[in-house]
């Protein structure tokens, strides 16, 4: 699909829209693929379902700004309303098509505490390689970076500062 073919489907489509960016090579995406189709399925006739295979379709991936597959972007009357990379659960998926039904992310699009356990983990690696290497600060800082994504949506420093940059924004 081409990026203006994709821009009418998005703002011509008659009903609520996800939209999947996927690769047949892609091993979360194919792991990902049974909860879609159960969610696909209890959204049926309510909001549908589009696959972007990108490999045939990279024009459309540059200009969403999707830079890792799988990606789940959630369309209502034709405005992006949620978008989440990443294999997702059941309950990650229906989140977006609830979003993308109602025109709002009803609510916030967490970790599992396996994804939290695995960047924490991952994070304090690096952090151990760090104090190893010789210039070793970019891999604590990278570290401390993946330990902050980890419970950065449990931050109350970073909401705050996050809602007021987001009003700051709007205005």
């Amino acid at each position: 699909m081409d990026q203006k073919r994709f821009e009418e489907t998005i703002k011509n489509h008659p009903r609520p829209l996800v939209v999947d960016f996927w690769a047949g090579w892609c091993m979360p995406c194919r792991a990902m693929e049974p909860a879609l189709k159960r969610v696909e399925k209890a959204f049926e006739g309510r909001v549908d379902l589009l696959r972007i295979d990108a490999d045939q379709s990279p024009e459309v991936l540059s200009a969403m700004r999707i830079y890792g597959i799988p990606t789940l972007v959630a369309f209502h009357q034709g405005r992006e309303v949620a978008r989440q990379s990443g294999a997702q659960s059941d309950g990650g998926i229906r989140r977006l098509f609830e979003a993308a039904l109602t025109g709002q992310v009803s609510a916030p699009l967490l970790l599992s505490p396996l994804e939290r356990t695995v960047r924490l983990v991952a994070g304090i690696g690096l952090i151990g390689l760090g104090f190893t290497l010789s210039n070793g600060w970019v891999w604590m800082a990278l570290g401390a970076l993946l330990c902050f994504t980890a419970v950065a949506d449990r931050c109350p420093i970073w909401r705050a500062v996050t809602t007021w940059l987001k009003g700051r924004s709007a205005s």
